[in-house]
C-alpha cells in the first residue's frame, strides 16, 4: 500500500469536495426529521461510485496513451471549465 499517496489523494479529494455544489445538495438532504443515515450512505455511495469510474477510466487511459498526454488532456479539461465559467460570469454581469 503506498500510503503517502492515499493520504495525498484523500486530502486532495476532501479538500476539492469541501463546499461543492454536491456537498451543499447533500446537506439540503439531509434537513429532513431522521435523514442522516440514508442521506450519509447515498452520498457516499455515490462518491465512490464515481470515484472508482474515475479510477478505471484513469488507468485505462493509461494503458492506450502516455501518462503525460493523460495529465496535459485532464489540465487541459479544467482550464477550459475554468475559462468557460469566468465568460459565464463575465456576460452576467
Amino acid at each position: 500500500m503506498d500510503w503517502k499517496l492515499l493520504f495525498v489523494t484523500f486530502g486532495s479529494v476532501f479538500l476539492a469536495e469541501l463546499g461543492d455544489k454536491t456537498q451543499l445538495a447533500t446537506l439540503c438532504f439531509a434537513t429532513g426529521k431522521n435523514t442522516l443515515a440514508p442521506v450519509f450512505v447515498g452520498s457516499s455511495l455515490a462518491l465512490v461510485t464515481s470515484s472508482l469510474l474515475a479510477c478505471l477510466v484513469g488507468n485505462a487511459l493509461t494503458k492506450v496513451l502516455p501518462i503525460r498526454w493523460v495529465h496535459l488532456g485532464a489540465g487541459m479539461v479544467f482550464i477550459v471549465i475554468g475559462a468557460l465559467l469566468v465568460a459565464k460570469n463575465l456576460r452576467a454581469g
